[in-house]
């Protein structure tokens, strides 16, 4: 197929999208046949923008959502909003960590741990042994095979294994976001089997910062990425041990830094992200993601280095909370339409959305007001125009890209001028209009 790349992004105003989630209870299985057709329009409930996405909550989740967790937009004018946290119990960070904290973060002195994981990291590291030496008694086994963007036939393996365990009462996940969304969505199906969840510890090697979320994603056999979510899918414990994250591969690490940024700036804007925590730590997240991805770049086995950058990780995303309506953002929902039908990274995808995207969102007031207020934590100094600020940090953005020599274009993968009707009815959900037009502008 013919390669193609991003052209420079035009000054569009606002983009306005509309999410459609649809959900589907135990109490009327009749249902899901009909919302199965409708996914495959679909995407991560987590990706943003119009299309159609299959959630599935319990008949316990949905009187919990409609009576106890009602979502509040967050206004900057005045300035309004809510934030719920998560139940994210501890967050451990630094070298050694896992040596030092995992056995004290089991919940019980009798639970049996099963671990998922992803092949290279039980095959090329010492990591998975490591833990399961580490667990001795208390490991119940491990799952090794999960794929990129977690392949539904692996997470029916891995449910499989589990379930035939009725001692199991905690999962540990391992690597990146594969993994430990896979790890969450085996809970989830647990919970409807038999009303429990599992303890969740995550000891992430990545910056996909999955590990903050209530979302977890996985790719039908159609390559259509969908998922669950629920606020009881938030990791309990969370492990940042940079002598884990040294061995990921430079490009693994530094591209999904870059889907941390993505997760920073996009909820900057996004209408239920709340004033306090979850900006004020986007902007910090987001300074520190610009610092400190060079300087990991140049040296890459830097402990310290690599620990500033998890934490700016969780800062990204891990205060957003359980006050989340829709998705996160346009960058976000072009990602989905991107990554698993055509086999590419979500890392990479944010490397050839996010820049576009900013400087589209600066012809939207409300949406360049946010991100200009990121130029003075990326060493720049605001002109009073927000959307000259705006497109200015779209073009930081891009360089960043160029700069950590990670892909900005898609010459390298198999996607054809001829997909980009699809990718953008993926993304804007509409087959038409002037939204349509927009995301087709980008591509």
């Amino acid at each position: 197929m013919t390669a193609w790349g991003w052209s420079g992004a035009p000054r569009f105003g606002g983009v306005h999208h509309r999410n459609i989630s649809i959900e589907v209870f135990k109490s009327k299985p009749r249902l899901r046949p009909h919302i199965q057709q409708l996914s495959q329009l679909g995407q991560h409930p987590a990706s943003g923008t119009g299309r159609f996405s299959t959630t599935v909550f319990t008949k316990e989740e949905e009187k919990d959502r409609s009576t106890k967790r009602k979502m509040t937009d967050a206004t900057y004018h005045p300035m309004s909003g809510l934030w719920q946290p998560t139940q994210i119990q501890k967050l451990h960070y630094g070298p050694d960590s896992v040596q030092t904290h995992l056995l004290g973060c089991l919940p019980l002195p009798s639970t049996k741990a099963f671990i998922i994981t992803g092949k290279s990291l039980a095959t090329k590291t010492p990591l998975v042994k490591q833990v399961e030496e580490l667990l001795g008694g208390q490991h119940a086994g491990t799952f090794s095979n999960i794929g990129e963007h977690a392949p539904v036939a692996q997470l029916d393996e891995a449910t499989s294994l589990v379930s035939k365990d009725g001692s199991i009462d905690t999962v540990i996940s391992i690597g990146g976001g594969s993994p430990i969304d896979s790890a969450k969505a085996v809970s989830h199906r647990l919970h409807e089997k038999n009303g429990n969840w599992l303890h969740h510890i995550a000891i992430p090697t990545t910056l996909s910062a999955s590990e903050c979320t209530m979302m977890a994603g996985f790719t039908q056999p159609d390559g259509v990425k969908t998922g669950v979510r629920a606020p009881q899918l938030v990791p309990h414990v969370v492990l940042y041990d940079a002598t884990f994250a040294v061995h990921t591969p430079e490009r693994l690490f530094t591209s999904t830094g870059m889907r941390a940024l993505d997760h920073a700036v996009e909820l900057l804007y996004h209408p239920t992200a709340a004033e306090m925590p979850a900006r004020w730590t986007c902007l910090q997240a987001a300074g520190a993601l610009f610092e400190y991805l060079p300087k990991y770049k140049k040296d890459p086995k830097d402990q310290d280095t690599v620990t500033k950058l998890q934490l700016a990780a969780f800062a990204s995303l891990g205060f957003l909370g359980t006050n989340l309506k829709g998705g996160l953002g346009l960058s976000h929902g072009l990602g989905y339409a991107l990554g698993s039908p055509y086999g590419i990274p979500h890392g990479i995808t944010s490397c050839l959305t996010l820049g576009h995207v900013v400087k589209l969102k600066a012809g939207d007031p409300a949406s360049a007001e946010q991100v200009a207020r990121l130029l003075p934590f990326i060493g720049e100094s605001r002109s009073g125009d927000d959307r000259k600020d705006a497109e200015k940090v779209g073009d930081r953005v891009l360089q960043l890209v160029r700069d950590l020599e990670l892909d900005h274009d898609l010459r390298n993968y198999k996607v054809g001028k001829d997909q980009i009707p699809v990718i953008t009815k993926r993304a804007s959900g509409q087959e038409e209009g002037e939204l349509y037009k927009k995301v087709e502008a980008l591509l």
